[in-house]
């Protein structure tokens, strides 16, 4: 799966569900609202003031090993 700022939560955790532990990491308890998961990560991320680059290098890693 190719992971860009503009990709969807919810189209990466259909994707693959044990990605929710980054999520939680980054503070974003609420994954189970609909409207989280139609978020793009850029948005998650400014809304929880996370680095979205290093959420989607931690993402990218985490496909490639599994």
């Amino acid at each position: 799966m190719e992971i860009t700022r503009d990709s969807f939560i919810g189209d990466i955790l259909d994707t693959d569900g044990s990605t929710a532990i980054f999520f939680l990491e980054m503070g974003m308890h609420c994954l189970g609202c609909p409207a989280s998961r139609g978020e793009t990560l850029e948005e998650a991320c400014q809304v929880h003031g996370v680095d979205v680059n290093e959420l989607i290098d931690k993402l990218e890693k985490h496909f490639k090993s599994h």
